[in-house]
């Protein structure tokens, strides 16, 4: 029978760096850029907080002065560090040198592989590690504390209980970020931006400032999702090329989500379950059935974008200056 109590879990945690990614975008998007350099972003956040990690527990005289709260804060400002140099580099690009975004965000996507992949290659090697892998367990661990009661409560423990804070700050920061963009005179600037450059700086809003904040902050909301999958996920090992294509599922994710922040918990809860699912159906020695459940979470995307198109409400549609370099003089 499908086990669904180890099921959910496992696809929560799944999902959890799509929820960073996606929500990361989808701020970015509602200012008019398109970041497709989010994989490169979150790669590099996720290697800021190795860094920062590997440093912190290096410099210690020994296991016993190892602090819980000093490793979380060193690794959380690295990767929020090293993602909003990627989202400042971006914005100098896009928005003050009018680049190309579509051509910019494959590029910051390449170098972000590669940055991730050299420092991590030169941090295995100083850890005199053989294995082509660096462990940080000890920072890993204080990561993953579950909230109290996991163990004691058994299946509801293990289903609504069992993540780092992490996983919980994740769906936060979705739902406070829907209500900003909904609710509040910054979210309706922002969106206008997006919208319409050209009345938004007529009405006396920075289209610039406003593009520089929201890809910023989104990058550094995305860099999370990486250190997430490093730290949590993957138990705190660091391998290079490990990461997978998790960044452009989180993009596919923006698109699923019909640009929603709050929408996008549930679906990323979703696209995670998808995205594991060929692990928890029998399919024998058959590799191509498997491989055809590895498709779902891109059918389904496109699925649903075929239907919002065919609908076509404007609600559902992207901003309408997205992609787009704006031009003051041409106002």
């Amino acid at each position: 029978m499908f086990d669904f109590v180890s099921f959910i879990p496992r696809a929560v945690m799944q999902s959890i760096p799509l929820l960073y990614g996606s929500t990361g975008e989808t701020l970015t998007e509602k200012s008019g850029n398109l970041n497709l350099g989010i994989p490169g972003i979150m790669y590099v956040g996720a290697i800021s907080g190795v860094i920062g990690a590997f440093f912190y527990e290096s410099s210690l005289p020994g296991p016993g002065a190892f602090s819980p709260v000093w490793a979380i804060v060193i690794t959380l400002c690295a990767t929020l560090l090293g993602a909003l140099l990627m989202g400042l580099l971006y914005c100098f690009l896009t928005v003050t040198l009018r680049a190309n975004q579509n051509v910019t965000g494959l590029a910051l996507t390449t170098f972000g592989v590669g940055f991730g992949n050299f420092f991590g290659g030169s941090l295995i090697k100083l850890s005199g590690n053989n294995m082509p892998y660096l462990a940080l367990s000890a920072t890993s661990a204080a990561f993953r504390t579950a909230l109290p009661g996991a163990d004691s409560t058994g299946w509801a423990g293990k289903i609504f209980l069992s993540y780092g804070f992490l996983a919980y700050l994740a769906v936060i920061i979705a739902l406070l970020t829907a209500w900003v963009l909904r609710r509040t005179r910054v979210g309706l600037h922002l969106r206008a931006v997006g919208e319409s450059p050209n009345t938004a700086d007529a009405a006396g809003i920075s289209v610039a400032r406003y593009k520089y904040a929201a890809t910023c902050l989104g990058s550094m909301i995305a860099g999370l999702g990486g250190l997430y999958y490093v730290m949590d996920y993957a138990s705190g090992i660091w391998s290079n090329n490990a990461f997978g294509d998790r960044g452009w599922l989180a993009i596919a994710l923006v698109i699923f989500t019909i640009w929603r922040p709050n929408v996008g918990v549930l679906s990323s809860f979703l696209f995670g379950g998808l995205y594991i699912l060929h692990m928890y159906i029998p399919t024998g020695m058959n590799l191509a059935v498997k491989e055809l459940y590895k498709m779902l979470p891109y059918v389904v995307t496109i699925i649903v974008l075929i239907i919002s198109s065919i609908r076509n409400k404007r609600e559902n549609q992207p901003p309408a200056s997205l992609g787009l370099s704006y031009f003051r003089e041409e106002r």
